[in-house]
């Protein structure tokens, strides 16, 4: 019995070239995402590689590099990829790693996040609660915080936007130069609002150091 034409065309000839999938970046898992590429990743034909110390190697291929970063017991690491040709600097992959992620720690812990406090008030509010809500303003305010405070009108309360606008411009007299105006109050919908930012820090004159006796005059002893 003849076979079909096609009984083998679902199969791939032995002799046939199976394309290779392209090698991965380097994945390091404690940061969960691709890195630089090091050592055998490094796909460039020809890379500018630069020692330990800094020193520049000249341009060379791959292997000749890693083969110098083996000799000398550290790692060859991409540094910058789409440089032509790439540079690669012969280093300690690991310690680079820790510094990198070190660095990081440090940016992020200087790092102010600034927060928009919502302080709300109503139109018709008492003395004493307005006291409460002012204090709350100034406290976020020196917490570095910017502050929104806001008026929504209920009703027959839009009729009488000009008593929200009254409380809010007496907020921010009162809290004068303790804070910086973003938005003088302003209406957006059935709401009145207004943002304050915590102003920036003056450096305090420094200190004159105190006059220096005259020559011939010595200071006076002091009394027991």
């Amino acid at each position: 019995m003849a076979r079909s034409p096609d009984f083998f065309s679902c199969y791939t000839p032995l002799n046939c070239a199976i394309p290779r999938n392209p090698p991965e970046e380097c994945i390091d898992k404690r940061f969960g995402r691709s890195t630089i590429r090091t050592n055998e990743r490094i796909r460039a034909r020809e890379i500018r590689v630069i020692d330990e110390n800094g020193a520049q190697l000249g341009v060379m291929q791959p292997f000749e590099a890693l083969k110098i970063a083996r000799e000398r017991g550290f790692d060859l690491v991409e540094i910058s990829a789409t440089a032509n040709p790439p540079v690669c600097r012969i280093q300690d992959y690991g310690k680079f790693l820790y510094e990198k992620e070190k660095q990081e720690r440090a940016a992020k812990k200087n790092q102010k996040v600034i927060t928009i406090k919502e302080v709300k008030f109503r139109i018709n509010v008492d003395e004493h609660d307005y006291e409460f809500k002012k204090n709350h303003v100034l406290r976020f305010l020196e917490q570095g915080d910017k502050v929104k405070a806001t008026i929504f009108f209920r009703g027959r309360e839009m009729t009488h936007t000009n008593l929200g606008r009254q409380v809010l411009e007496r907020l921010l007299k009162e809290v004068g130069e303790r804070a910086v105006v973003e938005f003088r109050p302003r209406m957006e919908g059935n709401t009145l609002h207004a943002i304050l930012a915590p102003p920036k820090k003056v450096e305090g004159k420094k200190q004159q150091p105190p006059p220096r006796p005259q020559q011939g005059n010595p200071p006076a002893a002091q009394q027991a």
